[in-house]
């Protein structure tokens, strides 16, 4: 099984759903979220992975949708193959993560480098 790649905008779609059947997920590091983050995004850096791996099935719901994040797409795809072999099945990836929805989508989010 794998992860589904979704654009950013399909993500402003997903973000304007007031849903709670979504669970929305950034895995970029603390310092990264104080530059720039967007709301409703749990924040799980890979680095503390130690930290939150044991209580993953706490934190996350694996028969939700799961739409993961990062700052261009490349830590966000690994979250998601580590996800699916955990046992979930509806993981999707932000395609250039929240710097292309900078971009593209919202320019008052900030963009960093």
């Amino acid at each position: 099984m794998t992860y589904q790649e979704i654009s950013v905008a399909e993500l402003k779609r997903k973000l304007a759903a007031s849903t709670s059947e979504i669970q929305f997920i950034d895995v970029r590091e603390p310092d990264e979220l104080e530059q720039s983050k967007l709301e409703r995004f749990i924040n799980l850096p890979l680095s503390q992975y130690q930290e939150w791996s044991p209580r993953l099935d706490a934190i996350l719901d694996p028969a939700k949708e799961t739409i993961v994040l990062c700052h261009h797409g490349m830590r966000s795809a690994d979250m998601c193959s580590y996800l699916l072999r955990r046992g979930f099945n509806n993981v999707k990836n932000v395609q250039g993560g929240i710097h292309a929805y900078a971009l593209y989508v919202d320019q008052s989010v900030p963009q960093y480098f």
